[in-house]
């Protein structure tokens, strides 16, 4: 019932298509965010771009006029740093990603390279790369002619802007694939590494913790991997067709998180 939606607490919100689009808030944003702490919930923003740090977005959310801080995000670097250390410790990876994505890794003891030619190589790491040329994506293709870990952050086809899309992560592995035959183990959303990372950093249980997100693929499949409710809102990439044609499906459909605010008691 979606009078349910009543009893959550920990609200796991994804970003671009959810709460804004690129520069511009949506209306029922600030509204829903005020409700959830008038009810005593807890917001945590859960996004699979890799492409910056979460200063970057604490800045953009201030623009924006939401008050947030580290505390309040886990991304998709978040996870990546978490399943290295657990699965592959030690290992040097060669990054196609960011600057800034290079920098988080190294900033929490990951080794990175962008230098294909270090002998030390025991891995291919791809990030949402804003910064992408065609030499990192001849060196990917170099170093998977080895059998070596080959990782990236999200399966997100494309990533939303105000004048439409651009390819993400997914595309370009998609790319890679084409050009190797090798298709990464990602880590962000849809894998449930996220949602877990926030049950565990909150404390929250499973029935307290509601995933929204725009994206059928992503969102709504991370949320029924880790085993919690989803809301699908209908303000970003995804449709009502998509969530008919998938083998996740969200727990509600909402046209936008305004809508999510009006079952908040």
């Amino acid at each position: 019932m979606l009078s349910d939606i009543s009893k959550k607490r920990l609200f796991l919100l994804d970003l671009d298509g959810t709460l804004y689009l690129d520069e511009t808030l949506f209306d029922g944003t600030l509204p829903f965010l005020s409700r959830v702490k008038e009810i005593g919930g807890r917001v945590l923003y859960l996004t699979n771009n890799s492409s910056r740090g979460v200063g970057a977005y604490i800045e953009k959310m201030a623009r924006l006029k939401i008050t947030a801080t580290e505390d309040d995000f886990l991304t998709s670097t978040d996870a990546t740093v978490r399943y290295i250390e657990k699965n592959h410790p030690k290992t040097l990876f060669y990054v196609a990603g960011t600057r800034s994505f290079c920098e988080q890794l190294a900033a929490a003891g990951i080794p990175v390279t962008t230098d294909r030619n270090d002998p030390k190589i025991g891995g291919v790491l791809l990030g949402f790369d804003t910064e992408l040329t065609f030499s990192k994506l001849e060196d990917v293709c170099i170093l998977l002619r080895r059998d070596i870990p080959y990782l990236a952050t999200n399966p997100d086809l494309v990533c939303p802007t105000w004048y439409g899309s651009v390819p993400d992560c997914g595309s370009v592995s998609a790319m890679l694939k084409n050009a190797t035959g090798k298709t990464p183990r990602f880590i962000g959303k849809p894998e449930p590494d996220m949602i877990l990372l926030a049950l565990e950093k909150t404390g929250y249980g499973k029935s307290d913790a509601l995933m929204i997100g725009d994206r059928v693929y992503t969102d709504i499949a991370a949320g029924v991997h880790a085993g919690i409710d989803t809301v699908l809102v209908l303000s970003g990439e995804g449709t009502v067709a998509d969530a008919e044609k998938s083998d996740e499906k969200p727990t509600w459909i909402l046209p936008d998180i305004s809508f999510v605010t009006r079952q908040l008691s």
